[in-house]
């Protein structure tokens, strides 16, 4: 088994609570209603959506990844951070045991936030992940990210 890490930071014009909540908290709920052409639905099959829990991602039809599941392994609404594990699913491509996210959302000076995220991806056999296989994977969630972002922006209000 191989272990690949990459860290990615994003900064935001919208401060850590509110997109914290909005993407980790409450995602279940809205990024199907944001994105229903690639998510069909989010639901806690096991838990209480607290650390444990597990999350099932069923993408809409059509989509190259049918379904996920996600394990919460810590999930501090105080701090802003979140850890959880890919476990099981097509994202997995039968090539992975398990891929690991760190998530931390960071108050900056202008009142927005600095976002870090550390993917740890844990390979099966001598499989080698290429280069691509991360960008691509990277380049999705940016783009839900982006689309959570862009609704805060035009929605003052909401998760406030």
């Amino acid at each position: 088994m191989g272990v690949t890490t990459y860290s990615d930071e994003y900064t935001s014009p919208i401060p850590p609570a509110r997109l914290f909540k909005a993407l980790i908290v409450d995602s279940h709920n809205l990024i199907p209603k944001l994105m229903p052409l690639a998510v069909q639905r989010i639901e806690i099959t096991e838990g209480d959506g607290g650390a444990g829990s597990i999350r099932q991602i069923n993408f809409a039809e059509g989509s190259q990844v049918k379904c996920i599941k996600n394990r919460i392994d810590e999930l501090d609404e105080k701090n802003f951070s979140y850890k959880y594990s890919l476990i099981e699913g097509d994202g997995l491509m039968d090539k992975l045991d398990k891929i690991t996210y760190e998530v931390k959302f960071e108050a900056t000076a202008d009142g927005g936030s600095k976002n870090k995220m550390i993917s740890t991806y844990y390979t099966k056999g001598d499989f080698v992940l290429t280069e691509e296989e991360i960008k691509t994977g990277k380049e999705k969630a940016l783009a839900m990210y982006k689309v959570v972002e862009g609704y805060l922006i035009q929605n003052p209000d909401a998760y406030a």
